[in-house]
Order: structure tokens, then C-alpha cells, then sequence
């Protein structure tokens, strides 16, 4: 990562904070309150070691200064912990506004464009990547401010008591972050390839999770295992490196500042024996001076210390931003102008294309162009070879993707319809069931609805043939990612689902693909039934059922290159009856 980069994440994460800026700025009053008290305490030790061993006063007249002191330490440990509670929740806040806005920047793109990527990036940047960002808000940003003020106070106090030990400091100050900000430039890009690694890896991982069958079908689990393993080692090699990296920091600061204290020392011990007779203003160095300043000496590098410290969370927090930063950047000129018009569409509606081209959020054409016209009560079956543009076309109508030309629904354009009031109208069912809610009944029913309609949608779907070997019917948990029903049981949830929600236009994308013939059977039957109530667009490889269907949509090269019912198209010569005569029937 070149330097620019750098400084470009650098105040972007720092812009970031305005989301915890009322957290940060108690924890910055509650640190410097710790400061001052620190004084106070080193103060008050160094007057009882003064009165104590050189003016050997009694003990008895030095109670209230112990008591003091005490109060000190006391204060200063409720302090240190209301400050790690604000750093808490400085960074909490933060973390929840970026998963805020990843999150609704998702929603906004659609599932055709999270699709491009495997769904372990995903993960990884919403769970680890903006995680990593914690100890930057809640630590290592207060602490820079702190480093500062602390230091500048210490030394408030102490050149008045000793002039040569404050210069002592002053000069050795500055040799801490400058090898820190060294150290840490080769932290920061060792985490950004850190993250990048493990970003590939969840994707790789999860990805071959998803097609163990697969891959064991084509004998392929041997040699995946061992790419898993290699990069795997290359992972644990980088996060080698950025630990390597954080103890060299570390190791650093504490070189220098025991450096920089044992010349203190030096300066004093020399000046006690009669060597040195400068720094102090009137009279001999005295004890009271030699004491306050040794103890406040390591105080007065322990901020950059820390500093030094958290400064590795500075770096993870750079190479977690490299990829959030440049996902927001990337996405937010992709996402789909949302539009504000909110026609009434509860009596049905009829959607007219012309000159329709479908294109992705970077622009490239994936369909068109598409003329067609779906009247009200429609019901049309859209077929064609894989890579025809079916899916495309049935994302620009859920929503998902931008077009270019003309989409109108009643004479509006489908651009400025307010995406939450057009999904209302629609329901889909897709080829992979998505059942996210925990029970049966839930899924079916995520908004509440007609417990009345219920038992006919699941005796129309074909629930209620297996709901009873379910442990507890309705109520039973699905498990995550429905892992307690088969793919034909959790098909068969989706379908009853779409057919319990009220809407205009069924949307169907191969419905009964990867299904057994039970379960094929149910669902296209309660699809056909359903179909009637509303527009339907189905997409389908199989060509044996269309006659059953008001129209036809042949695709092909991004085009609808005919229309019409099974019979007129299957009697005329073209692209239709060509392929019932190659295929017989299905397009698989």
C-alpha cells in the first residue's frame, strides 16, 4: 500500500468518528482528569519521601497527605475504568453505524450485485474487517489526543522544579513516534495483505463448503484440500509478519524510553555526588526534585508508550478499511436510484417495455433491447437457453438491477416507483429456497397473516404432507439455512409462503429446479393454481408444461425473439419450434 493510500484510510477513518464523537469526548475528559490526578499523586509521594527520609518529620503529622494519596489511587482507578467503558462505547457506536450503512448500501444494490462476490467476503468484511476497527476508536484514538496533553502537562509541572531534567525529556520525546510512525507504516500494508488473504480465504472456504458434492463427484476433495492447506500456510505466514511487526514496535518505544529515563537518573546521581551543580534555579537538586521527576518520567512516556501500543491497532484498523472504504466508494454510484412515487396498484397493473436494455451498476449491457407487453391477470412462461438474459430480466423487474429505456407500470416508470411500495405487489420464488426465520410457521408467515387461509395454502403446496413427521408441526425450527428440512420440504415453505402473501405479480425463476418428483409435482401444481390470481411471469427449462400458459417468451442473445401461445408458436416455423424438435422436452 503506497503512502497516499495510507493517508487517505488514515482520514477516513478518522472522519468516521463523528458516529462516537460524544463517547470520544468523555473519554478524553476522563483521561485527562487521570493526568491530573497523576500529578497530584506524584506530588504528594515525593513531599511524603521528602519529609520522610530527609526532613525526617513524624509520621503522624503526614496523615492527611497519606489520606491524599490514597484518594489518588482510588480516583484514579474509577477514572481508568469510566474511561475504558466510554472507549467501549465510542467504538461500539461506530462499529453498528458502519454495518448500518454496509448493510443498507447492500440493500440498495440488490442481490444481482452482492452475487458477484463469495458470500465469505461478505462476511468477512461485516464481521471481521469492521471488528478490527474497535481498538482504533475505542483506545488508540482517545490515546493520541492524550499524548499530547499528558506530556505537556508533566512538563507544566515539572520545570519549575528542575529545568535539565525537563530538556532531558523534551529532546527525548520526539524519538518515540518518529520510530513508531517507521514501524508502523510496514504494520499498516502487512495488514492490509493480512485482511486481503483472509478475505480470499473465507470466500474460498465457504465456496467449497457449498460444493462438497461436487467436488467429491469429480474426485476434486484431494487436490482442494490441498489449496485450502496452501493458502492457508500463506495466511498463517502474513499474520506472522503483523505479529512480527506489532513486538518490533513495542520493543522499540521500550528501548528508547529506558533510554531516555536512565539519563534522568544519571543526572540526578551525578548531582547528589557534587558532579553536576545545573538545572536546578536556587540551592542544591533536592530530594523533593529527584523523586517528583523519576516517578513522572515514565509517565511522561507511558502515553506514547501506549500509544505505541495501540498503534498496531492502528494499523489493523487501515488494512480493515482498505476493503470497507473501497467497497463504499465502489458502490455508491452502483446503487439503483430509489424513486419516490407510490402509484396505486391494488387492483393490478400492466407493464409495458420499450427499448428496454438491461445494464449492471458499472453499465455493461446484460439484456436488451426488450420490448413486451404484460397485461393485467397475464400469465407468461419465459424460456430460452442459459445466458439468454431470463434472470436479468427478471431482476429488473424485482428491482435489483438499473436499466436503461422504458419500464412503466400504469404509465409509470418503474425507476421512480419507491422500491419498498413496488416489492409489496410482488412475490418470487426462486430456484434455492431462503427460509431465514426460526420456525416453519414463521417463514411461511413473517409478517403475521390469515391464520384462515393457512390450511389450504399448505395442503395447495404439499406442507401438510410432511408437517406432521416434523417434531413439532408448525413450530418446528428449520435450523440454519433449513438444514433440518430437505431442499423439496424447504421449496415447498417458499412456495406456501409466496402463495400466503397478497400481490400482483408472481415472480417464478425455475421454481422446481434441483427437486425430486414429489416434491416437483406439488410445487408446480400449487404454482399453476396460483398462478391465476395474479400476473405471472415463470422462467422454466421445461417445455412439456406450457400449454397451460397464456403466452410464451422465447430468449435468446439477450432478446425476446417471439411471443405468443404454445400452439401458434410450436405450428410456425422459428426459434420455438426448432427447439421443441432439438430438445423434445426441456432447454437442459
Amino acid at each position: 500500500m503506497n503512502k497516499s493510500r495510507q493517508q487517505l484510510l488514515t482520514r477516513w477513518l478518522k472522519s468516521q468518528r463523528a458516529y462516537g464523537q460524544r463517547w470520544l469526548r468523555i473519554s478524553l475528559m476522563l483521561g485527562t482528569l487521570n493526568a491530573l490526578l497523576l500529578l497530584a499523586q506524584a506530588w504528594f509521594l515525593a513531599s511524603l519521601l521528602q519529609s520522610l527520609l530527609s526532613d525526617h518529620l513524624p509520621r503522624e503529622s503526614l496523615l492527611h497527605t497519606f489520606l491524599l494519596l490514597l484518594a489518588c489511587f482510588a480516583g484514579r482507578a474509577l477514572l481508568a475504568w469510566l474511561r475504558e467503558r466510554a472507549g467501549f462505547r465510542a467504538g461500539q457506536a461506530i462499529r453498528q453505524a458502519q454495518r448500518a450503512r454496509v448493510l443498507d448500501r447492500l440493500a440498495a444494490l440488490g442481490p444481482a450485485w452482492i452475487q458477484g462476490k463469495p458470500a465469505g467476503s461478505w462476511a468477512t468484511l461485516l464481521l471481521e474487517q469492521i471488528e478490527e476497527m474497535q481498538d482504533y476508536y475505542a483506545r488508540y484514538l482517545p490515546q493520541m489526543m492524550l499524548a499530547g496533553i499528558i506530556p505537556l502537562l508533566v512538563l507544566l509541572v515539572l520545570f519549575p522544579v528542575n529545568w535539565a531534567a525537563s530538556l532531558i525529556l523534551l529532546a527525548t520525546a520526539p524519538l518515540i513516534p518518529l520510530f513508531m510512525a517507521m514501524v508502523g507504516m510496514g504494520a499498516a500494508d502487512a495488514n492490509r495483505r493480512n485482511f486481503l488473504a483472509l478475505s480470499r480465504l473465507s470466500g474460498q472456504f465457504l465456496d467449497r463448503l457449498r460444493g462438497l458434492e461436487t467436488l467429491r463427484l469429480f474426485n476434486r476433495a484431494r487436490a482442494e484440500t490441498a489449496t485450502i492447506q496452501d493458502a492457508s500456510e500463506q495466511f498463517r505466514q502474513r499474520t506472522m509478519e503483523v505479529l512480527r511487526m506489532a513486538f518490533l514496535s513495542s520493543a522499540v518505544l521500550e528501548f528508547f524510553a529506558s533510554i531516555s529515563i536512565a539519563l534522568i537518573a544519571v543526572y540526578f546521581g551525578f548531582s547528589y555526588l557534587g558532579v553536576f551543580d545545573f538545572g536546578h534555579y536556587s540551592g542544591p537538586v533536592t530530594m523533593f526534585a529527584g523523586f517528583l521527576v523519576l516517578i513522572l518520567a515514565p509517565e511522561f512516556y507511558q502515553p506514547l508508550r501506549d500509544l505505541g501500543t495501540f498503534y498496531h491497532a492502528k494499523a489493523q484498523a487501515i488494512g480493515a478499511a482498505d476493503a470497507l472504504e473501497t467497497f463504499l466508494a465502489e458502490s455508491e454510484d452502483a446503487a439503483i436510484a430509489r424513486g419516490e412515487q407510490t402509484p396505486d396498484l391494488s387492483d393490478g397493473f400492466t407493464l409495458v417495455a420499450k427499448d428496454l436494455t438491461i445494464i449492471t451498476a458499472a453499465g455493461s449491457v446484460l439484456a436488451g433491447p426488450l420490448n413486451f407487453t404484460l397485461n393485467r391477470g397475464q400469465r407468461v412462461a419465459l424460456v430460452g437457453q442459459s445466458g439468454a438474459g431470463k434472470t436479468s430480466l427478471m431482476n429488473v423487474l424485482l428491482g435489483y438491477l438499473p436499466y436503461q429505456g422504458s419500464l412503466q407500470v400504469n404509465g409509470a416508470e418503474l425507476r421512480d416507483i419507491a422500491p419498498e411500495h413496488w416489492q409489496r405487489q410482488l412475490a418470487w420464488v426462486g430456484q434455492n429456497p431462503h427460509l431465514p426465520a426460526t420456525t416453519v410457521r414463521e417463514n411461511i408467515l413473517p409478517n403475521g397473516g390469515d391464520d384462515a387461509r393457512l390450511a389450504s395454502v399448505l395442503a395447495l403446496s404439499g406442507v401438510d404432507e410432511f408437517l406432521p413427521r416434523l417434531p413439532n408441526g408448525l413450530e418446528s425450527e428449520t435450523g440454519d439455512g433449513a438444514t433440518r428440512l430437505s431442499v423439496g420440504q424447504a421449496q415447498r415453505v417458499a412456495v406456501a409462503r409466496a402463495l400466503m402473501k397478497p400481490c400482483q405479480l408472481l415472480l417464478l425463476d425455475e421454481p422446481d429446479a434441483s427437486l425430486d418428483a414429489q416434491s416437483e409435482r406439488h410445487v408446480n401444481r400449487a404454482l399453476l393454481q396460483a398462478s391465476r390470481a395474479q400476473s405471472t411471469l415463470l422462467i422454466t427449462h421445461q417445455l412439456n408444461r406450457l400449454a397451460e400458459w397464456d403466452q410464451i417468451w422465447l430468449m435468446r442473445d439477450g432478446q425476446i425473439v417471439q411471443q405468443g401461445d404454445r400452439q401458434t408458436l410450436a405450428d410456425r416455423p422459428g426459434p420455438f419450434a426448432e427447439l421443441l424438435a432439438q430438445r423434445g422436452g426441456s432447454l437442459e
